[in-house]
């Protein structure tokens, strides 16, 4: 008996010692991201990004009218992104 003790007593006494030093901790599961304010509005944005984006690259200027689409796709990103960022 005695030497099972002494064989077993460094890992008894290892295990006691290392669930004292180790601290447990809570559950450590991230918190949760908040979904981004306003989804419609920045999809609307995104989506007049690529808008301008084809207006700008387009191979033929749809009978002079690309040049005012792409001043009023500038017009109404500049308002979406106010109204995103005002807040009342």
């Amino acid at each position: 008996m005695k030497k099972q003790i002494l064989r077993f007593g460094p890992w008894i006494l290892l295990l006691a010692v290392g669930t004292i030093a180790v601290p447990r901790t809570a559950n450590t599961a991230p918190a949760p991201v908040p979904p981004p304010e306003f989804p419609h509005m920045r999809a609307a944005a995104n989506e007049l990004r690529e808008a301008k984006s084809e207006l700008e690259h387009a191979a033929h200027d749809f009978c002079g009218h690309r040049a005012d689409a792409v001043r009023a796709t500038d017009v109404a990103l500049r308002e979406i992104n106010q109204a995103i960022a005002c807040r009342r």
